[in-house]
């Protein structure tokens, strides 16, 4: 049996391996993601016409969860964008991306990330668990919604791009 040589570790693999180094990286993607997201949500939406106020993703976690507390609400989110959401870029999205289209601009696949959170947080979690219209109807607010989390994937993606590329 004849053995093939890999240029570099992570192309041995779908998934990269679970290192203090990538246990930070994650973390740096998802805060930077978040910090996108947040003055996005908080600062820019709300001078979209149309829109009136900005995104609030804690109240759609506490129609979720049913949860009273508003400072509950957030903290989840927070939790779930710093440290969640990078692990499923990395241990997800980019492993599928790399066994269907391995080809394809890491921008392509951040955006296509950042939509896959969009759909979870606006039919998934909104819809389908909290009883809202699916994608909120398609109000301006939603399209802010997506805008957002198509920022939040690129962040990501630049974010883990950046650090592997350092790594050569």
């Amino acid at each position: 049996m004849q053995s093939i040589a890999m240029t570099s570790p992570r192309s041995s693999s779908l998934f990269p391996p679970l290192t203090a180094r990538l246990i930070a990286t994650a973390l740096m993607a998802g805060l930077a993601a978040d910090l996108t997201w947040e003055v996005w949500a908080r600062v820019l939406t709300p001078l979209v016409p149309g829109v009136g106020g900005p995104l609030e993703p804690a109240a759609l976690v506490q129609s979720v969860f049913g949860l009273e507390s508003r400072l509950a609400g957030e903290i989840i989110h927070f939790v779930v964008g710093v440290a969640f959401y990078p692990i499923g870029y990395l241990f997800v999205a980019r492993p599928l991306q790399r066994l269907i289209i391995p080809a394809l601009p890491w921008f392509v696949t951040a955006l296509g990330f950042g939509a896959g959170l969009f759909v979870f947080a606006l039919y998934i979690m909104a819809h389908l668990i909290a009883g809202f219209p699916a994608f909120l109807g398609w109000v301006p607010l939603a399209w802010c919604s997506l805008f957002g989390h198509l920022l939040f994937g690129l962040v990501v993606g630049f974010v883990v791009l950046v650090r592997e590329r350092a790594d050569d």
